[in-house]
């Protein structure tokens, strides 16, 4: 049987972190082995907010070393770089042919965008949902592991499938949003505010590259209170972040007697020791990225190996979009020798 494709792309504009891994790769390293999967480095995409380029390329690289870190094998899935299939491209200004400029003004993060960056309101920032439809259609996928943030995006995609279908017959399947069952993990900055992010609030977020002394520095100084005022009770959103992150790495027994601390606490009667417990979880925690880290390094200090993996990967994403383009291009008309 034909496995079905999935597709997925991260912007190469800041260090992969811990909700990096357990919101995204850790599913994709699963679905490596179920599906035909392309995961790529969107850094076209990073150019709509990101124009300084100085610091790009090691930033690609560092992205493509920490998936494969993380266990993607660029063996078994496609790894490549966005701007190496030059069919995304293509595909992209058919697209915009589909696309109204009031629709994409209405997009959620078109919007954010521009409260952001009022002086870089580009012409790539308000068709960024039309790029990310080329990037999921050159492929004809139908499973696109896709966060909340990003459903609209996906939904706006969906829609162009179905439009050029409409108007130059069936050649793109809709992609829908697939995650395995279960809830996914959400983990928040250690200061509780928010997510963790891949640029901002840096010292509030556990990066796979983070040495074993900042990953101590940084959980050390993560957010706690007082204790809780009666047994039992239910965990402010920083404090169960706290658990949320030892349930992650550290054993089910460690869990369980901070888990008994916790509720065995009250006012005046304080069994729980943040302090011990932010101890526990700053040795697991360096003990957990420390292999992740050590191997991308490792394959960012080989550029021969880097390069092989980059070639690879764009040969085996050319070689189906170059087939979508072909179908692309016969449905609307577009070869005249």
């Amino acid at each position: 049987m034909t496995k079905e494709v999935v597709v997925s792309g991260i912007r190469p504009t800041g260090f992969l972190h811990l909700g990096n891994y357990f919101g995204a790769m850790r599913n994709y390293v699963r679905m490596q082995h179920e599906y035909n999967c392309y995961f790529f480095v969107a850094n076209w995409h990073s150019l709509t907010t990101h124009p300084d380029t100085s610091e790009l390329k090691a930033s690609v690289h560092r992205v493509i070393a920490e998936n494969i870190a993380c266990g993607l094998d660029p063996e078994k899935v496609s790894l490549y770089i966005q701007s190496d299939i030059h069919e995304i491209a293509e595909l992209y200004l058919y697209l915009n042919m589909l696309a109204y400029k009031g629709e994409l003004e209405k997009t959620p993060t078109f919007k954010d965008k521009v409260r952001l960056q009022p002086d870089n309101v580009n012409a790539g920032l308000l068709t960024y949902p039309v790029l990310m439809a080329a990037d999921i259609l050159i492929h004809r996928a139908v499973k696109v592991p896709v966060g909340k943030d990003q459903e609209q995006h996906l939904e706006i995609a969906r829609n162009f499938a179905e439009r050029f279908n409409h108007r130059y017959g069936e050649v793109l399947p809709a992609p829908y949003a697939f995650n395995y069952g279960g809830e996914l993990v959400k983990i928040m900055s250690l200061d509780g505010n928010g997510k963790m992010s891949k640029s901002e609030n840096q010292m509030n977020t556990l990066y796979l590259a983070d040495d074993g002394d900042l990953i101590r520095k940084k959980i050390m100084k993560a957010k706690t209170d007082q204790g809780p005022s009666e047994p039992n009770s239910t965990k402010p959103d920083y404090i169960e972040n706290l658990f949320t992150l030892m349930r992650l790495v550290s054993t089910p027994d460690t869990v369980q007697k901070f888990e008994d601390d916790y509720n065995a606490s009250s006012s005046g009667h304080t069994v729980i020791r943040y302090g011990d417990m932010k101890k526990q979880l700053a040795e697991d925690m360096a003990a957990f990225i420390a292999p992740i880290r050590e191997k991308a390094a490792d394959i960012q200090n080989n550029q021969e190996l880097l390069s092989r993996i980059i070639r690879q990967g764009a040969e085996k994403a050319r070689h189906s979009a170059a087939e979508t383009l072909k179908l692309v291009r016969q449905a609307i008309g577009m070869n005249y020798a």
